[in-house]
């Protein structure tokens, strides 16, 4: 269940070009791949999403990573914060991965990376075999962890070639909508499940506003669903890319 949490800097560090990564001290006890924090940044009235790009539980509190790339004014407030800095979040927000036990294909384009480091930590840790692809434009924007890095050109490149030669059976992606739905296409075309992380611009993140509303057809109805309270994870077929 999401409360209100405040948390310390442990750490910020610059990690690609515009690109930095948090680490938050707090007593938030648990979250998984694909959900996300939501950061009330400085005086600003809405709060900014974050996909949680690892999670590490110890005995009474835990550290929270995010990462994010500079936007605007929400992600300039936070790059200027400093180790010991109060930070005040909702947590854990949205839908996660469901893991399953198959040999995993993971993408992660651009910054949608994020949450794809933290599943295929836990799939390490569960010993279910996965190989995880990135994307970035140039060499500056690499944000490390991946099994194998694509830059310049699209992550999709051979990625057919791919999942036929690793006899993959379940695809986890994370990344632009132009991507997306190349995966759930793909998905499609190979009869191989996927499970898809939605980047989407978001104002309240729980839910209200309804500002963040896709189309899914579910039970043979299409109807309309918000990103960040029945996502941002959904599954390959359900989406109406428009």
């Amino acid at each position: 269940m999401k409360k209100d949490y405040k948390g310390k800097i442990e750490l910020i560090e610059n990690i690609a070009l515009d690109t930095y990564k948090m680490v938050i001290l707090s007593d938030l006890r648990w979250a998984n791949p694909a959900q996300f924090i939501s950061i009330l940044c400085g005086n600003k009235t809405m709060r900014r999403p974050f996909s949680i790009s690892d999670f590490e539980k110890k005995e009474k509190e835990s550290l929270t990573t995010i990462l994010f790339k500079l936007k605007g004014e929400g992600t300039s407030y936070l790059k200027n914060l400093k180790k010991g800095d109060e930070i005040d979040f909702l947590a854990p927000l949205g839908n996660g991965f469901k893991i399953e036990n198959k040999k995993s294909l993971l993408i992660g384009a651009g910054i949608g990376i994020a949450p794809m480091l933290f599943l295929k930590k836990e799939l390490n840790e569960k010993n279910i075999e996965n190989f995880l692809i990135s994307g970035f434009k140039n060499e500056n924007e690499i944000i490390k962890g991946s099994d194998k890095t694509v830059i310049g050109g699209s992550v999709m490149d051979n990625i057919e070639e791919l999942i036929k030669e690793k006899n993959i059976e379940l695809i986890y992606a994370c990344g632009p909508k132009v991507v997306l739905k190349m995966v759930d296409e793909l998905s499609t075309k190979l009869n191989t499940p996927s499970q898809l992380a939605l980047e989407k611009v978001m104002a309240c993140s729980i839910g209200v506003c309804r500002g963040c509303v896709i189309k899914l057809i579910r039970n043979n109805k299409i109807q309309n669903y918000s990103v960040c309270k029945d996502g941002p994870v959904f599954f390959g077929g359900e989406i109406i890319w428009e």
